[in-house]
């Protein structure tokens, strides 16, 4: 099996990669090659030493880049993972840029899987952020479509592309809205939803970390592991389960910010828990103020995407994944 991933050496992308390095089979079938495409070459520890049986093939470039997207498709990968975007800050400070990658690079890429016409399965990275307030109680996926930022308006023309091009033949796809991923390693991003994890990662290192919005806030998460396995499972998923509709919000948790807090005062004692600080930021609550907080998930559930148990287990994981085990900051 060939597998193509776009945006590859972003968080999500690093991940997957390393999970299909470790276990490479999907449904039965061995990952013989991974095409990984990023704008910067993708570095991770699992691609110095590749296995044997696994071929790698970077490739780097613009994913609005239509000689790059017919490259990328032209020796027909079975599997692509398309995760390559701009962030949601990003998108919404330039405007551009955001439309560039999110909306062009993305319609070039599904044209080009069109003409190909093959049979592939695209699995799309979509966001919570298709949806704008008002909400009901508990977001159903058949909530109408009303995205308040520019990124969640470039996702959800995405999902609206996937779903024609899958109902006319072209490709079998199935698109992966996930909750914000937290908690996020590495550096800051410039995600406006970057608080939600800044706010853990830092503070278990010892660090200060800056709250820009009440604590009063509430939001859906997932761990970066649960990511992997949201994309993992619907590489395999018999789509015929799906039905027509075939944009699905993933499973998640729905913590306040004070709920995040007091899961890293349990698992990482006070010192920790006093290293958040809170600065308000009027443009951050602005964006957070129109994002959807809790979802009825259960068809993604039912179809058997599997969420995590809790947000002081996404903390665990972190600590786990990140830190092997052991936070550098103690109770």
């Amino acid at each position: 099996m060939h597998v193509l991933i776009t945006g590859a050496a972003g968080m999500i992308g690093r991940k997957l990669t390393e999970r299909l390095l470790a276990e490479p089979e999907l449904g039965g079938r061995p990952v013989t090659k991974l095409t990984l495409h990023d704008v910067v070459t993708p570095q991770s520890a699992s691609l110095a030493a590749p296995t044997p049986q696994t071929s790698i093939l970077p490739i780097v470039g613009d994913i609005s880049d239509k000689v790059l997207v017919e490259h990328l498709i032209a020796e027909k990968p079975d599997l692509i993972v398309h995760l390559a975007a701009v962030v949601s800050g990003e998108a919404e400070a330039d405007l551009a840029k955001g439309y560039a990658v999110n909306f062009d690079g993305t319609r070039l890429l599904f044209d080009e899987i069109r003409k190909a016409h093959y049979g592939a399965r695209v699995l799309y990275a979509s966001s919570i952020a298709v949806f704008g307030a008002p909400f009901p109680d508990s977001i159903p996926d058949d909530f109408h479509l009303t995205p308040l930022t520019s990124y969640g308006t470039q996702k959800a023309v995405g999902e609206f592309i996937l779903a024609d091009y899958t109902r006319r033949g072209f490709f079998d796809g199935i698109g992966i809205r996930l909750p914000t991923i937290c908690v996020r390693p590495g550096a800051p991003n410039k995600a406006a939803s970057g608080f939600f994890s800044n706010i853990i990662r830092e503070p278990l290192k010892g660090e200060e970390a800056i709250l820009p919005v009440p604590d009063t806030v509430r939001h859906w998460l997932a761990s970066p592991r649960a990511a992997v396995g949201f994309f993992l499972h619907a590489a395999t998923l018999a789509t015929q389960t799906i039905g027509p509709r075939r944009n699905l919000t993933m499973p998640g948790v729905s913590v306040t910010v004070a709920e995040q807090i007091a899961a890293l005062r349990a698992v990482a004692g006070d010192k920790a828990a006093a290293l958040v600080k809170a600065e308000p930021d009027e443009t951050i609550s602005g964006i957070v103020a129109g994002w959807p907080q809790t979802f009825d998930a259960s068809r993604a559930s039912e179809l058997g995407f599997l969420a995590d148990e809790s947000f002081e287990a996404i903390i665990r994981t972190h600590i786990d994944d990140e830190h092997g085990g052991t936070a550098p900051i103690q109770a």
